[in-house]
């Protein structure tokens, strides 16, 4: 049996694999990719952030971005838990020269988009290609053994090798690697609609959380007047349910005021469907001749929109590690691969703590009622567009957020223990807005 050589080997062609296996072949390297399944294909985490929009832009596909999405300029965050507030963060605000906007997207769209350019600029893609084994040879070295559609099997002996299998986590589910995270255990229950009322102007576009009582909706507008409609919940609360999935994705969202006004025209054109979600990271992102970039060395949530972001942003900063490999400078190579696990752990560490902490009546009121201080706002407006790697000024804000968390967590409690004897009025205020 024949052996492949090329330069690069990607296992995986979602955003992450797709992404790294463009910007590889933009080096003058020889790229191949195995995708197991095939595009287009349905999924969640449609909305994309602004610091994304440059890795597009390098990609080549930025007038196709604008073909498939649907502008976003920034996001809003309204809460009915202790009264109605509500509150837009507009990525103009952000630090920095972050853009200014971003897009909403169908997943099966943009990701095909991202696959087939990795074709068209010369990746050897290989569809429905299932990678059965993989093993090390010593010094950096590997060998790749993979299955087509037509149980047809290849073997591959790249100088490089990329993991982008993404939840399938391949080297690091085979190597013991993959620890989970008991801690953060969600639910989401999710689907589209259309006629669902959208957002004036320019926030027509904008992405809208509302926090209920068991967790938290989603509304994120779609081309041809789609809305994808979601809630992440408690995992009791999911399994709590008597009804069709429909039904309780129905029920869950018409639970709150404004919700229930936007969706008071809507038509279901999606069935509903539901995801769990057991957060996870791997012990090791990289080795001699290897490298593990997006879901495939860590995962933290299906339905943020971190998740894309976080697998463009390290396929991006991963060629440095490869092209220093491929080199064979030894320098190089460890200092690429000390900046990218620095950046990579930094800004999937920023995200998590925001996420795991997501449904709490804290992170909820804050958002929701939003004091500046120090340029706070700013701060998170800039951790929501997504720049959470190397900007400083970014870190030094959302540390003293972390800090106002901890005291108003403090706060609320003992308001909540206050008042356990008594009642009180429910706040109207913005209840029209949201």
């Amino acid at each position: 049996m024949s052996v492949s050589k090329p330069d690069i080997l990607v296992i995986g062609g979602g955003p992450a694999g797709s992404t790294f296996g463009n910007l590889a072949v933009q080096q003058g390297w020889d790229v191949a990719l195995l995708e197991k399944d095939e595009h287009p294909r349905f999924h969640i985490g449609e909305s994309l952030l602004p610091m994304t929009m440059p890795i597009v832009e390098r990609l080549g596909l930025w007038q196709d971005l604008e073909r498939i999405g649907v502008r976003k300029n920034g996001a809003d965050f309204t809460t009915f838990r202790r009264g109605a507030y509500h509150h837009t963060y507009p990525f103009s605000r952000a630090l920095g020269d972050s853009p200014d906007h971003a897009f909403q997207v169908r997943r099966s769209e943009f990701d095909e988009m991202l696959y087939e350019k990795c074709r068209d600029v010369g990746v050897d893609v290989r569809d429905r290609n299932t990678v059965t084994k993989v093993e090390e040879l010593g010094g950096g070295k590997h060998r790749v053994t993979s299955v087509d559609a037509n149980g047809v099997e290849s073997v591959w002996e790249p100088k490089f090798l990329v993991d982008a299998s993404g939840r399938d986590t391949f080297l690091s589910g085979a190597n013991g690697w993959k620890q989970r995270n008991p801690q953060h255990a969600s639910a989401a229950v999710f689907g589209h609609f259309r006629g669902v009322r959208r957002r004036a102007d320019e926030n027509e576009g904008d992405i809208s959380i509302y926090w209920f009582e068991h967790g938290w909706v989603w509304m994120i507008p779609l081309r041809d007047d789609v809305m994808s409609v979601g809630a992440v919940c408690d995992p009791d609360y999911i399994k709590s349910r008597r009804e069709s999935l429909d039904e309780f994705l129905l029920k869950t969202v018409n639970r709150m005021v404004g919700t229930r006004s936007r969706m008071r025209d809507a038509v279901q054109d999606r069935p509903a469907q539901a995801t769990g979600n057991y957060s996870y990271l791997s012990s090791r992102m990289m080795g001699p001749g290897y490298l593990m970039i997006g879901d495939a060395f860590a995962f933290i949530d299906p339905v943020f929109s971190s998740g894309v972001h976080l697998a463009m942003s390290s396929a991006a900063r991963g060629i440095a590690v490869a092209g220093a490999w491929l080199e064979g400078d030894a320098r190089k190579y460890r200092k690429a691969c000390r900046d990218y696990e620095q950046e990579t752990k930094r800004g999937i560490d920023t995200f998590a703590w925001f996420i795991y902490r997501f449904r709490s009546p804290t992170m909820s009121w804050l958002f929701s009622n939003p004091r500046n201080p120090l340029r706070l706002v700013e701060g998170v407006v800039s951790m929501l567009a997504g720049d959470v790697f190397t900007n400083r000024s970014v870190r030094r804000r959302l540390l003293v957020f972390k800090a106002v968390y901890a005291i108003a967590s403090v706060l609320l409690r003992a308001r909540v223990i206050s008042e356990s004897s008594g009642s009180r009025p429910r706040s109207t205020r913005n209840m029209r807005e949201a």
